[in-house]
């Protein structure tokens, strides 16, 4: 046998409305009552003191990058960066090379997350062949092989007629979609939030409507299929008054938000760093309040980090040619608990739901909870840790953030996959 107990932390666990001083313990690999462990067990003891015991973090928007790229990222380094983060479940999106679209590659990636990955790795499968918007990809054969979810992220199907059949057909086989939502010729060459600040540094714009057509688009399909849907990293106000007004209806859709969309506006890319490009871009500070709103109202269920790993040499270019994305992984927890929890957009049980219980419940994952036979996935955070970002010490092997530097408060101290401890401090 092998047993673990965690001792005086502040347990929240947002799934069993749980918010109390109590005792963790951890038989075999699963969660446990105290009573279960035989006093020949001796079981390892962790004291958690002042630190906050929940369970282990869910992000569900990441970029592993293998097969194809490994010199950004891979799923050993990926997943190394997701237990110094505190996560212990990471949903790893298709768009590598080869592009996740057979069952073969999604067989490549649970087998490399087996052997190299030190937390739990999720696929997800293309919605199109090679997600070029044209043919649906085989979804049921994409769904024996083990995926979660379909999505072509970051490369937003196009053709409404495909959208609605791949909604229609996730729906047979009980597939939530995920969707990246961007009008090609709306946004054309846009790397910037259309408004004064495109205007002003000379780049071209995207406006806001090219995100909020689609969004729009998504929760009409996803009424009519009567079925699951979800919209990643929901950047502008107008998406977020859609979704709002989809959900009042009874639409079953649901939404995400970055750390990044949160904590920076359009103005910051006055500096003309590289590592403020993203996709949606950087939107207004009015957008900026909306998403917090957006938080406070319920109305955006998930935070995630969109980890989007580059290498260096691939952001030391003229902003125009510079590839979007940063990486998220190790300063989301801290960046999420900055701006929403210490600064009273929500609860810190708020915080621990949109990573744990919510995106477990959207994709059907046997996570996100510490009741009684769960799989003892835990997180031990110091909400109140103050740290400072240092770039040079991340465990992802892509270095691409904006937030170098920056003072956090909020930290992951530990974290347990499966009852083995695969990070401390």
């Amino acid at each position: 046998m092998n047993a673990l107990i965690i001792r005086h932390g502040r347990v929240v666990d947002p799934a069993n409305q749980i918010d109390e001083a109590r005792d963790v313990a951890v038989v075999d690999g699963r969660i446990a009552d105290l009573r279960d462990i035989p006093p020949e067990a001796k079981p390892e003891e962790v004291d958690a003191k002042g630190l906050v015991v929940c369970p282990g973090l869910i992000d569900m928007h990441v970029h592993l990058r293998e097969p194809g790229r490994a010199d950004q990222e891979t799923i050993a380094s990926g997943t190394r960066a997701a237990a110094h983060g505190g996560f212990t479940t990471v949903v790893c999106m298709p768009n590598t090379k080869p592009p996740a679209d057979t069952a073969g590659t999604v067989e490549f990636i649970k087998a490399h997350a087996r052997d190299k990955g030190v937390v739990h790795v999720v696929p997800t499968g293309c919605i199109t062949i090679g997600s070029q918007g044209e043919q649906l990809a085989e979804i049921g054969s994409l769904k024996r092989a083990g995926v979660a979810a379909i999505t072509d992220d970051g490369h937003c199907v196009q053709n409404n007629e495909i959208m609605r059949r791949a909604i229609e057909y996730a729906k047979m086989f009980s597939l939530p979609v995920l969707d990246h939502c961007q009008d090609a010729n709306l946004s054309a060459s846009g790397v910037v939030n259309e408004g004064y600040w495109s205007t002003a540094l000379g780049l071209h714009g995207w406006p806001a409507i090219a995100e909020e057509i689609m969004v729009s688009r998504d929760c009409m399909l996803a009424e009519l299929a009567d079925w699951k849907l979800h919209i990643q990293h929901v950047s502008t106000a107008g998406s977020v008054r859609i979704v709002r007004e989809a959900r009042d209806r009874g639409v079953r859709v649901s939404a995400e938000v970055t750390p990044h969309h949160l904590a920076l506006a359009d103005e910051t890319v006055k500096s003309y760093d590289t590592n403020l490009k993203m996709n949606p871009p950087l939107r207004s500070a009015r957008d900026v309040e909306a998403l917090r709103q957006g938080i406070r109202d319920g109305v955006i269920e998930v935070l995630a980090s969109d980890h989007a790993p580059h290498c260096s040499y691939e952001k030391e270019v003229e902003f125009d040619y510079a590839p979007f994305g940063i990486v998220g992984l190790e300063t989301e927890l801290g960046i999420f608990a900055t701006e929403l929890v210490h600064k009273g957009v929500i609860s810190l049980s708020r915080m621990i739901a949109m990573l744990t219980i919510n995106p477990a419940r959207i994709l059907q994952l046997d996570a996100g909870t510490l009741g009684k036979g769960a799989v003892a996935d835990i997180t031990l955070m110091d909400p109140d840790r103050e740290w400072v970002v240092n770039r040079d010490e991340f465990a992802s092997l892509s270095r691409n953030t904006p937030f170098h530097g920056w003072k956090l408060k909020g930290k992951a101290v530990m974290t347990i996959v499966a009852g083995r401890i695969v990070w401390r401090e």
